[in-house]
């Protein structure tokens, strides 16, 4: 069938040079997206959405090493971080990374696709034993800024619906070729020259049912932090880069390593109860009156003890 690879129907491509994102389908099973931002000297990613095959791989638990000093890096970011927004820039944000992809093989799908069960990452390491302690914490972090979303490291693969793979850079390649197939897997070098990916499944209703992420675990730390902050977060289902939201990692000249307080906003409005998995952007705009309010009081008070960023812009709460 045209679209189609091996049986399962191709989904969204929205890539980026060093860094894809994927969505994936497989047919007869639940459906599967990610971007790596470093220095902004280096050469910008585009995203991508494709669609891959399942293959299983050796798995190395976490090593439990002690935690490092933040990256200097990211403390700067941090430091001069904006945190204040009014709604429509929120909004604005929200509607252009949580509906579109930069590129999709097949028919356009502008709904909302997210996890509604609990999330349980699986994580696969075949690069650095401390790179899985790091996930372990951006995990531990993300769960501590997200209301209403229920994600945690597992050591049980049968009982994960998110797999983190970790590996050498020089193997991404070979790990994409191995999940794409020779077709595909030499069109996305030709297009994007991906040093990560991520990838969605998602069902008919456009529930997110897996993800996967593909990790190169011996790049810089900066460069680390920044590409797995992104790919696990567009894993839950943030799935779109736009350059015109100069505030969210989900574009390509911003680079951050943490998860920063604009994009905090954008993921607890996606995981507030009452966004729902497939609804159309008009449905949400109607119920964002209600979820604003409620998504402002609990980014507040997580980032309470965090010191204002200087030059923080507009102050929270202005229409």
């Amino acid at each position: 069938m045209p679209g189609h690879i091996g049986g399962m129907p191709r989904q969204w491509i929205s890539g980026e040079p060093e860094k894809v994102r994927v969505a994936l389908k497989r047919a007869g099973a639940p459906a599967f997206a990610g971007f790596d931002p470093t220095n902004r000297s280096h050469r910008r990613r585009q995203r991508a959405f494709v669609a891959f095959a399942v293959v299983l791989l050796t798995i190395a638990g976490a090593s439990g090493l002690p935690a490092r000093a933040e990256n200097s890096d990211i403390s700067l970011r941090r430091a001069s971080e904006r945190t204040g927004f009014s709604n429509d820039e929120i909004k604005d944000g929200f509607f252009k990374t949580a509906f579109h992809a930069e590129l999709q093989f097949d028919r356009r799908a502008e709904r909302i696709r997210k996890f509604d069960e609990p999330v349980r990452i699986f994580i696969v390491n075949r690069g650095a034993r401390e790179r899985s302690a790091n996930i372990a914490a951006i995990v531990a972090d993300i769960r501590a800024h997200v209301d209403h979303l229920d994600v945690a490291v597992t050591p049980d693969r049968q009982a994960a619906n998110f797999l983190v793979m970790l590996v050498p850079k020089r193997d991404v390649a070979a790990t994409i070729r191995s999940r794409y197939g020779e077709n595909e897997a030499r069109q996305i070098q030709h297009v994007l020259r991906p040093e990560c990916l991520s990838g969605i499944a998602k069902d008919k209703t456009f529930r997110i049912r897996r993800a996967e992420a593909i990790l190169p675990a011996d790049v810089t730390e900066f460069g680390f932090y920044d590409c797995a902050y992104e790919e696990l977060l567009q894993g839950l289902g943030i799935i779109n880069d736009d350059n015109s939201v100069p505030w969210t990692m989900f574009n390509d000249d911003v680079q951050m390593g943490f998860f920063d307080v604009y994009d905090q906003y954008l993921v607890n409005i996606l995981y507030d109860p009452q966004i729902r998995p497939g609804m159309t952007r008009d449905e949400v705009d109607k119920l964002l009156p209600d979820v604003l309010p409620k998504v402002r009081a609990w980014v507040t008070n997580t980032n309470a003890a965090r010191p204002a960023a200087p030059g923080a812009g507009v102050a929270a709460g202005q229409p």
